[in-house]
């Protein structure tokens, strides 16, 4: 019997991975910006500062004995014992004679210290895969969580984005069907970024939804929903949100503004911001939120965002600004929220270009229909 071949590897040579990656076109600006942020991780303000005062052959010194020192206070004590004596290995360029005339080995440091930074490398590569494994789940699980993004309510049309910056995001963005007149929608913005944000952004989520059916008015449900985050959360853990409320076949919207910018009225080319609204969730234990009514005509919409729109920035630092996003609306006269919210999206992503997106991008768009 013939033996049979073991089958073939998909795993891809380097060779052709490397090729790849070249062929891409990005590696200079991908490695400036890596150094950019690398720079922005580990160097705080006053050493930029003491940078800018240097030559260019004394910043770039300085900047590399930095970033050295900083990332070795980043790594674990034994990790750290490592990296300090690779140092001292790849610096002193001696050679070490073992054994005797039956079997002699000549070490170099400087090559024990590229094995060394090598296994540091593979164990800080260990610790990201499965923080990022980690991190796929827990996205995984938010999108689970979120709801249709086109849910339809009789004499409405709607449209819900949130969008994460990283794996796990800190804003929620939900719709719930209260009873046949009321349907509520949810955008909040919880403070800091990352796993701990993505945590209290599930818990916001899960309160609204327990809470909102059982609640008479917005007011009410904000108070309820403020009370347990102060009490359950740090004080420095708390998110500004937005609730809104619609009844099929009417043109009113209720609307409780805690601490998130100003939702905009779309009325044919004028843009009108609603009010500002009440202190954030999670600041005081007790707080009075104000329900505002806004009536809205045929055709006409209501925008409420995220600071991660206005606040995005490109790569020469500038932002993208509330006024653009106003101009955009100005001239969205006939668009669906579908529509809207993809035309929002693209100016965003054509402002920032290749720079890094820094914070997650909200959108809820409703329009009055006929």
């Amino acid at each position: 019997m013939a033996r049979e071949k073991p089958p073939r590897s998909e795993e891809q040579g380097m060779g052709r991975t490397l090729r790849q990656d070249i062929a891409r076109g990005d590696f200079q600006r991908t490695m400036r910006r890596d150094f950019d942020e690398l720079k922005e991780l580990f160097i705080d303000g006053h050493r930029k500062e003491r940078l800018g005062e240097m030559s260019r052959f004394k910043r770039w010194f300085y900047t590399v004995g930095w970033l050295l020192k900083s990332l070795s206070f980043k790594l674990t004590p034994a990790r750290r014992v490592l990296f300090v004596l690779s140092m001292i290995f790849m610096l002193s360029s001696h050679s070490f004679t073992f054994g005797e005339e039956d079997g002699v080995v000549t070490v170099k440091t400087d090559a024990a210290a590229e094995v060394i930074l090598i296994f540091i490398l593979m164990l800080e590569l260990k610790d990201k895969l499965l923080a990022q494994s980690e991190l796929e789940a827990g996205r995984v699980i938010q999108a689970a969580l979120q709801p249709d993004r086109a849910p339809s309510v009789e004499g409405w049309s709607a449209w819900l984005l949130t969008k994460a910056a990283n794996e796990v995001g800190g804003d929620l963005v939900d719709y719930e069907r209260l009873d046949e007149e009321r349907h509520l929608f949810s955008l909040a913005d919880v403070a800091g970024k990352g796993v701990r944000a993505a945590l209290v952004t599930t818990r916001l989520q899960a309160t609204i939804r327990a809470f909102a059916p059982e609640s008479t008015s917005l007011s009410q449900l904000s108070s309820k929903i403020n009370a347990l985050m102060y009490r359950d959360t740090t004080r420095n853990m708390f998110a500004s949100l937005a609730l809104l409320e619609i009844s099929p076949g009417s043109g009113v919207v209720k609307l409780v503004n805690a601490g998130h910018l100003p939702p905009l009225a779309v009325r044919g080319t004028t843009v009108e911001p609603t009010g500002k609204g009440s202190p954030a969730i999670g600041i005081f234990p007790e707080t009075a939120f104000a329900e505002q009514t806004i009536e809205l005509l045929l055709g006409e919409m209501l925008v409420i965002f995220s600071d991660g729109i206005p606040d995005a920035k490109n790569e020469r630092g500038e932002f993208y600004g509330s006024s653009r996003l106003t101009d955009l609306l100005a001239v969205s006269g006939g668009l669906s929220p579908e529509e809207l919210g993809t035309r929002i999206t693209s100016s965003v992503a054509r402002f920032i270009g290749e720079a890094k997106v820094y914070d997650d991008i909200s959108l809820v768009i409703v329009k009055r229909e006929g």
